[in-house]
């Protein structure tokens, strides 16, 4: 058998062999990314360019329009959490001027695959990472030059890689956030920007703290317990006494279930506004007519 019916056979051979089972717990954790992913696109429908004015760089945009008011009282309205809230203070940096082997005792400390660069007045003035300085190493050891005909990216590498400190390797400008912005805004642009860790900067560009990308996420992704405490309070806000006492609320993996009886008109309410929840993935409505 040559090499090519190998191949081929290998392949036959994986596309016949039963599916892989799933770990226990990987349902789990793949609705919470369906969760996550659904907070992140909701913030990007009511967000068109958030970059615009989550970064402290950016020029002020103009007021976005504001929304139409939800018939649900304030009380049940969903707290919208900010980026200053779910941040690590004080947040591990790296001066400009760093030797690049004292970068890499650095990250190893930190445990982290990047941190922001930062000048002695504390602005960030760019991000170095784990690849900065394997392509370095890989630069060097090469004794690789681009020629004369080199293609620019590669003459901007090959000098970025000839660099001794932060200032030299790292990349720039930043990609921040600010701390007033929410945390669905910040999962947004974390996602576009392909980050799992942002700094989070004051309007002048100075650090205030590191978001992850992780803290992020359990920010945006309640519990079951805190869902059903929302929908219990919107239930006591809508509904009368004889429906609140005839129904039943559950909640199991962000599907929210209701059983029981209510008035057709006030259960439309109700499941409008619980359909409005980001965070709930399901709305199953076991609810008989109301007497």
């Amino acid at each position: 058998m040559d090499a090519h019916e190998n191949l081929s056979a290998q392949s036959e051979a994986r596309r016949q062999a039963p599916d892989r089972r799933w770990s226990p717990g990987e349902t789990a954790r793949q609705d919470v990314l369906l969760r996550y992913l659904g907070a992140v696109a909701a913030a990007a429908a009511g967000h068109g360019a958030p970059a615009e004015r989550l970064s402290a760089r950016a020029r002020p945009a103009p007021p976005s329009p504001t929304p139409p008011p939800s018939p649900f009282p304030e009380p049940g309205q969903p707290v919208v959490r900010e980026v200053r809230e779910v941040m690590d203070v004080p947040a591990a940096h790296i001066r400009a001027g760093l030797p690049y082997r004292d970068i890499a005792r650095v990250l190893a400390r930190e445990q982290a695959g990047a941190l922001p660069v930062v000048d002695a007045q504390d602005h960030v003035v760019g991000v170095v990472s784990e690849s900065d300085l394997l392509a370095k190493v890989a630069f060097e050891a090469s004794g690789h030059r681009p020629g004369p005909i080199g293609g620019l990216r590669e003459r901007r590498l090959h000098g970025k890689a000839r660099g001794d400190t932060a200032a030299d390797l790292m990349t720039s400008p930043a990609i921040t956030v600010l701390p007033g912005a929410t945390v669905a805004e910040a999962a947004w642009l974390a996602a576009l920007s392909r980050l799992k860790r942002m700094p989070v900067t004051d309007r002048e560009g100075r650090l205030v703290g590191i978001v992850r990308r992780d803290a992020l996420l359990q920010a945006l992704i309640r519990d079951d317990a805190g869902i059903r405490a929302e929908i219990e309070a919107m239930v006591e806000a809508i509904c009368p006494p004889a429906d609140r006492d005839a129904m039943q609320v559950a909640v199991h993996d962000g599907i929210v279930e209701l059983t029981g009886r209510m008035q057709a008109a006030t259960a439309r309410r109700l499941l409008a506004e619980i359909e409005r929840i980001a965070d709930v993935v399901e709305v199953k409505n076991l609810l008989g007519p109301g007497t």
